[in-house]
């Protein structure tokens, strides 16, 4: 198992820009996709963006798509999300999660390791 720390969250206002960042600890050698999702009040969790930790392929969801940017330290066992823009339909508990198989995948079951969230919130 691996343990997943996210911190960056806070309060901004829209066109503001945060990065939140994930450390993993524990058997770090055992994930190879790391993904960020976040949910909204009376929202199911939502795919945001994921990165394979080798070759660094990349995914996003629709509504962050040349506003977010995911990378990664292999080195620091750390990702990252860097979000500009931002909206306040930005607002939500962001999540960092792992996964096995190094494959791109945007459903919340394919990750078996999760944080604790942080949260942003974006003001108009």
């Amino acid at each position: 198992q691996v343990q997943l720390v996210e911190s960056g969250g806070g309060l901004v206002q829209a066109g503001d820009s945060l990065r939140l960042s994930c450390a993993a600890s524990g058997r770090t050698f055992a994930y190879n996709t790391m993904g960020w999702f976040r949910q909204a009040p009376g929202k199911e969790r939502e795919f945001v963006a994921a990165i394979t930790r080798i070759s660094g392929v990349t995914n996003y969801g629709d509504s962050v798509k040349g506003r977010f940017t995911i990378s990664r330290d292999n080195a620091k066992n750390t990702w990252y999300l860097q979000m500009n823009s931002l909206k306040p339909e930005d607002t939500a508990i962001y999540y960092c999660a792992a996964r096995v198989l190094a494959l791109i995948s945007t459903r919340v079951a394919d990750f078996g390791s999760w944080g604790q969230g942080t949260q942003v919130t974006v003001s108009s």
